[in-house]
């Protein structure tokens, strides 16, 4: 079955470089069918996403800061502007200072704690509560966690988390916003050379643990994490909701390493 995303108009949030999970999902969505639309943070983020929206079509581009309502409220409304509605989200985001990603959690500051739940778990409730209602016929949100959420990953510490807070929060707003047609779910992948991992204290070594260890004796691609995305926001995903869907080689059902990494 080839899934479709032919008159469907989404919002991508999060696309750092080429390399991100958000470009991943963003070509997948393209090559699908989808009108994409773009946020960035930042002049130079902006420079980096241009080449990128122009190469799948889209010239919707809108700085957006999640901690700025008024930019915010400026993001949705160009979209109004432009589509009227909306059909799906995905959100990307998320934030820890690089320093409080090594050492212990127990030395998790007040300031780096408040700020990594902000950015990285609110910011989804935030843009949720602005898509839905750019969503008149039901549609889908997306955003993205990491097994760090619910087990003990080293170095991930307050991420960790924020992750948790982001799926407790999946579930919420599935029930929240059920009724209205409109899905919530959030995808797993395992580790990834992305420029938000590589800020992780000893990214290299897991990344290499896990492509080791995982049933499918490989990390998740850019491509398998864009196709999960493409179903869960098409018709095909019509009663999916409330998940956390993994695509992480099957790492995450491992009790031990494998025999010869043991």
């Amino acid at each position: 079955m080839t899934i479709s995303m032919k008159g469907k108009r989404g919002l991508i949030m999060g696309v750092a470089n080429e390399r991100s999970i958000a470009w991943g999902i963003a070509k997948a969505m393209h090559e699908a069918g989808a009108e994409l639309a773009f946020t960035y943070q930042g002049e130079a983020f902006g420079k980096r996403l241009e080449p990128l929206a122009a190469s799948v079509g889209s010239d919707i581009m809108v700085d957006a800061d999640v901690m700025n309502p008024e930019s915010l409220d400026l993001a949705f409304q160009t979209l109004k502007d432009r589509w009227g509605s909306l059909d799906f989200l995905v959100h990307a985001i998320a934030y820890s200072d690089k320093n409080e990603l090594t050492g212990r959690f127990i030395n998790t500051s007040l300031a780096n704690f408040s700020n990594s739940l902000a950015i990285s778990c609110y910011s989804f409730i935030d843009v949720s509560r602005r898509a839905s209602e750019m969503m008149p016929n039901g549609g889908t949100l997306l955003t993205l966690t990491y097994q760090g959420s619910n087990r003990v990953t080293p170095f991930y510490n307050v991420m960790g988390v924020a992750k948790a807070a982001l799926e407790s929060s999946v579930r919420y707003l599935a029930n929240d916003l059920g009724p209205d047609g409109i899905r919530v779910n959030a995808i797993s992948p395992g580790p990834m050379k992305t420029l938000a991992g590589a800020a992780i204290g000893g990214a290299r070594k897991t990344y290499r643990h896990t492509e080791e260890n995982a049933p499918m004796r490989s990390n998740a691609t850019l491509e398998s994490v864009g196709g999960t995305a493409v179903y869960l926001a098409s018709d095909a995903g019509a009663f999916t909701t409330g998940e956390i869907i993994r695509v992480d080689g099957g790492f995450h059902v491992l009790g031990m390493p494998q025999p010869d990494y043991l």
